[in-house]
């Protein structure tokens, strides 16, 4: 198979499913905007993309492990600790399996650990595994005044520059009240973005 190709699948419904046989890492961290990421995950599977789901103790907060549990049809992943009889070093194996890693919503909070190297919990120690292995994709999302905020546009200007691709934030009404940029993009731009990205190469395992 040559890189772009896509293989061609189709589901139940004879729906075409070009993205079948990649493999994606949705990470889910803290933010009133996690909910947008279910519709991310749901998005993905129907066309064909089997969806991992790692989430941030954030982000469970706001929404249940059993709502992505319940779409993607895996396990959802939620810390580096599992008991001694079940334990992988999951940290690397499910960045090597991935052929795209997602950050949805990408808070001001793990684009600066990103930034600085910082792996404290799942998802940042994810994000250090998933160099060289897969590529990054982050949809950022936070209050408006967070957004402008010297440290964190630098910060993102650090990501771009090393490759990783960034998309958003929109503009609108918040839910601080506040109304500018800093709303997560539209689960539909992150797919289109997804879905382009994992097209550039065949999916690591191949049938």
């Amino acid at each position: 198979m040559t890189p772009g190709a896509a293989i061609l699948e189709t589901n139940v419904h004879g729906k075409a499913q070009p993205l079948g046989g990649y493999e994606v890492l949705l990470c889910v961290t803290g933010g009133i905007a996690s909910y947008k990421s279910a519709e991310l995950a749901s998005r993905l599977i129907q066309d064909g993309s089997a969806v991992t789901v790692a989430m941030t103790d954030a982000a469970r907060r706001f929404v249940c492990p059993l709502t992505f549990q319940s779409i993607s049809r895996r396990r959802v992943y939620t810390s580096l600790w599992r008991a001694g009889e079940d334990y992988s070093c999951r940290h690397i194996s499910l960045t090597e399996l991935a052929d795209l890693m997602i950050i949805a919503p990408a808070t001001a909070n793990i684009i600066g650990k990103m930034a600085a190297g910082i792996a404290d919990d799942l998802v940042s120690t994810l994000v250090l595994s998933a160099a060289g292995a897969c590529p990054i994709l982050i949809g950022p999302a936070m209050n408006t005044r967070m957004w402008n905020a010297q440290a964190v546009r630098a910060n993102v200007e650090k990501l771009t520059a090393w490759g990783i691709t960034v998309v958003g934030p929109d503009e609108g009404y918040l839910a601080c009240g506040a109304v500018g940029p800093g709303r997560m993009a539209e689960p539909a731009e992150i797919f289109q973005t997804a879905t382009e990205l994992l097209l550039r190469n065949p999916p690591k395992r191949q049938p």
